[in-house]
């Protein structure tokens, strides 16, 4: 059993911590947010991930997970301390390492003997070099190696990633700490690549997501041609994704990607290609499609009602992502605004992100269900592809609507079958 630190108790430390506990080992995680604290000590978990609450449940209850606002009782006497917090967009773009280098002083200020510090936090190459700058500095008399280790855990299955994943990624300019880190990943016999230093380890990152996020956008780029053309975009997507060098992930038309991780990593990986001196064409277009895209459903919804005034809009979803409570960069949010702006009333429903989402939208009206919402509305739209929403009594709907217009950002349904209900439909590229 190995003793590891983890600062920061958000998707990516929480859900890394209590797997590794449930692996065996004895895990604390470190937090300055006190509510936060006070809840998981409570063993509840302040956001939705499926199964994370019974993993931190049982964990703790075993004795192997512990929860602090101390790095005092985390750090010392610990052989690893893992960096897990936010890396948010920078006003240009680029990530801001300050709760990093934040959690870098903390643990060098409360270390107590030779320390594997490991960057599970996205960050840009050249990190790691700054981290080890920071725990030389405030701590001489103890050594310190830093390993890359990055995540690549998706919201909404994140337990299933850890457990089950494609691959471990671990760099260091210390093979020896490398391997050591590897080490905490043996019982799930995953393939590991030790790159021979930091920065590779910090691209794969990096560039994982950015690929990602140009799948995506090339697919909606592909969808708006179809759409001009007549072809049905998820049709092209299905028949790409056959071919093996393609493959299905990632070719899913719609309103564009959101979330914690796609929209800045891009954004950072740009800005870092440009401080040195290179021009990312691509990853620019990427961003500016993905921009584009999600504004798409505000433009067949004045295409289908005329006008946006007084016209009462439904959003069936709200989160960025099915089996999630995220909100960050969530369409959702963008869509929603624009139709404030533009005098609709606007009502929404999401299985789990209403209440995060009150606080950002307080002016939106929250129902019930998915049939409340359709009551007296002009048209829905399909923000989020919750799975129940794919199993709605279409019907019914149809006949609580004021105007039965759907816009489907998701292409969860069939556009001959809605048309045959009598729905005024569109889809993305599927016209």
């Amino acid at each position: 059993m190995s003793k590891v630190a983890v600062i920061g108790g958000g998707y990516v430390g929480l859900t890394t911590a209590a797997c590794l506990a449930d692996l065996g080992n004895h895990v604390t995680v470190v937090d300055i947010d006190k509510d936060k604290i006070a809840q998981l000590k409570r063993q509840q978990v302040p956001f939705y991930e499926p199964g994370l609450r019974e993993l931190v449940e049982r964990n703790s209850n075993a004795g192997r997970l512990h929860f602090t606002t101390s790095y005092m009782d985390a750090v010392p006497g610990a052989e690893y301390a893992i960096i897990a917090v936010s890396t948010p967009e920078g006003e240009s773009g680029e990530a801001d390492l300050s709760y990093v280098e934040a959690a870098a002083t903390s643990i060098a200020d409360h270390m107590d003997g030779p320390l594997v510090v490991v960057n599970k936090s996205t960050v840009p190459p050249l990190t790691g070099d700054m981290v080890s700058r920071v725990l030389k500095k405030r701590n001489s008399h103890h050594a310190a190696t830093v390993v890359s280790n990055p995540e690549f855990l998706r919201e909404g299955s994140a337990i299933h990633d850890f457990m089950h994943p494609d691959r471990i990624v671990v760099g260091s300019h210390d093979p020896e700490a490398a391997r050591k880190v590897a080490e905490l990943y043996a019982p799930l016999e995953a393939p590991v690549l030790i790159t021979p230093n930091i920065y590779t380890a910090e691209m794969v990152k990096y560039a994982s997501n950015a690929f990602l996020a140009t799948r995506i956008s090339f697919i909606n780029e592909i969808a708006m041609i179809s759409e001009r053309v007549g072809a049905d975009a998820k049709l092209v997507a299905e028949g790409m994704g056959l071919d093996k060098r393609i493959g299905p992930a990632y070719l899913d038309t719609g309103i564009g990607y959101g979330g914690s991780c796609l929209p800045k990593d891009v954004a950072a990986l740009a800005a870092l290609a440009e401080r040195f001196d290179y021009h990312p064409g691509m990853l620019h277009a990427v961003m500016d499609i993905n921009r584009d895209q999600r504004m798409l459903a505000i433009d067949k919804l004045r295409e289908c009602l005329e006008t946006l005034q007084e016209r009462v809009i439904g959003l069936l979803g709200l989160a960025f992502k099915p089996n999630t409570d995220d909100l960050r960069e969530a369409p959702s949010l963008d869509i929603a605004k624009v139709l404030l702006a533009a005098g609709a009333q606007v009502r929404a429903f999401d299985p789990a992100a209403m209440e995060r989402t009150r606080v950002l939208l307080p002016d939106v009206e929250y129902m019930a269900d998915a049939y409340d919402l359709a009551a007296g509305a002009d048209a829905i739209v399909i923000v989020t592809e919750w799975n129940e929403f794919r199993h709605l009594d279409m019907s019914r709907v149809k006949q609580l609507m004021r105007r039965p217009v759907i816009v489907d950002g998701r292409n969860i349904y069939d556009p001959s079958t809605m048309k045959g209900l009598g729905f005024t439909y569109r889809g993305i590229g599927r016209e």
